[in-house]
């Protein structure tokens, strides 16, 4: 299941990029989000690929879809990028990959840490997400939903406005 999830994440992530039609873009990166929620359901992290599930792809992605339909913006394609455009990320991405691969084999994993296991108390993160006192969550959460209004409505405006 690991590697089925992990091919799934790379081809549509190389999809993603490489989509010159937005939509089909949006559409890649919901099945990129999917799966790494699917990985994070394999380590037994049902919390967080739960808010990977709810938070990105339910919610980051239908905004990303709904302000391309609302824009007008569906059938439009991107240009081929230029060929020293091309150079560019693919020498980032080796790069990239050689520092990745480096730091994985020089150093050595270690597994244990010597730290004792803490039990999660889920009711105590349920009550920190949902708070308004200290340690809560709740006005961060509502900050950041107005401002991601403000500015899917500026965006809406600015792709509206006709040229004079």
């Amino acid at each position: 299941m690991f590697y089925l999830l992990s091919g799934t994440i790379l081809t549509f992530s190389v999809l993603t990029i490489t989509s010159r039609r937005m939509l089909r873009a949006a559409v890649y990166l919901l099945f990129v989000l999917v799966a790494t929620s699917g990985l994070y359901f394999l380590l037994n992290y049902q919390f967080l690929a739960a808010i990977q599930l709810t938070l990105y792809a339910g919610g980051i992605v239908v905004l990303i879809i709904f302000s391309i339909l609302l824009t007008g913006h569906i059938s439009e394609k991107f240009k081929n990028p230029a060929p020293w455009k091309l150079w560019m990320g693919a020498s980032v991405f080796i790069v990239g990959s050689a520092v990745a691969l480096w730091a994985l084999l020089s150093n050595e994993l270690v597994r244990d840490t010597g730290v004792e296991e803490v039990q999660i108390d889920m009711h105590l993160i349920g009550n920190q997400l949902m708070g308004t006192g200290k340690n809560g969550f709740v006005l961060p959460f509502e900050i950041i939903s107005i401002l991601l209004l403000a500015s899917m409505v500026a965006a809406i405006v600015i792709a509206k406005k006709e040229n004079n």
